[in-house]
């Protein structure tokens, strides 16, 4: 038998079928995600750094390129003639001091009353969060405090995930550093460069002379120094 084969219900059998009302579609939840970060992040990371520096840079540089491409019966020719003196000195001193005092306190445990008594829980019994008396007694009033009524098989997500994570992350790194240097640096660079590409016939001449004199010397000292002290409580 089909679906159109099939004869309706009487109102007798509606009568007699049973059902349960759906609740409003506002308050109907499918998935119910709460995800609770307590992060507690405590950081110190003092830094004291001192840098000192003497330097001498000399760098000079000549270069000469000759090409011939696609030339026929042509010259390519390239000279680099460099003479270069160079006189270097450094007299003086180069000094750091990195001089770091830190105190770092990272605890977080409250302090007890200075009369030594709990003010947590008062002393006449009574509660201050609306909730019933623990000692048994009933309000004055005739009212019985009641529950929440029991969970119907519609109420409440399909799904509950609840993910609680509470990290408390204490961190101290205290840096200090000194850096003291002298330096001499003498880079004399001379280049030449001829070239024929595809050229029937042609000649290429590179030359490349260099004379330099370099002369370098360091009467300084490089002297670096760091003192750090650190009270750390965590």
């Amino acid at each position: 038998m089909t679906d159109s084969t099939q004869p309706p219900l009487t109102a007798e059998e509606l009568a007699a079928e049973g059902g349960t009302a759906l609740p409003d579609k506002e308050v109907i939840s499918l998935l119910d995600l709460n995800a609770d970060l307590d992060l507690g992040l405590d950081a110190a990371a003092p830094i004291d750094l001192a840098v000192a520096a003497n330097a001498n840079v000399a760098a000079p540089i000549e270069a000469a390129v000759g090409a011939n491409v696609l030339s026929v019966g042509s010259d390519a020719t390239a000279l680099a003639s460099q003479g270069a003196h160079i006189d270097q000195g450094i007299t003086g001193e180069a000094v750091a001091h990195g001089e770091q005092g830190s105190t770092i306190d990272q605890t977080d445990a409250a302090p007890a009353p200075a009369d030594g008594t709990d003010t947590t829980v008062p002393t006449d019994g009574s509660t201050t969060d609306g909730t019933a008396p623990t000692d048994g007694t009933l309000p004055t009033d005739g009212t019985v405090p009641t529950s929440t009524d029991a969970a119907g098989p519609l109420d409440g997500p399909l799904l509950n995930v609840d993910v609680n994570l509470a990290t408390d992350l204490k961190l101290a790194a205290p840096i200090t550093g000194a850096v003291a240097a002298n330096a001499n640096v003498a880079a004399p660079i001379d280049a030449s460069v001829a070239g024929n590409i595809g050229s029937v016939d042609s000649h290429a001449a590179s030359l490349a002379q260099q004379d330099v004199a370099i002369t370098q010397h360091v009467d300084a000292d490089a002297n670096a120094t760091t003192d750090q002290s650190s009270d750390i409580s965590q």
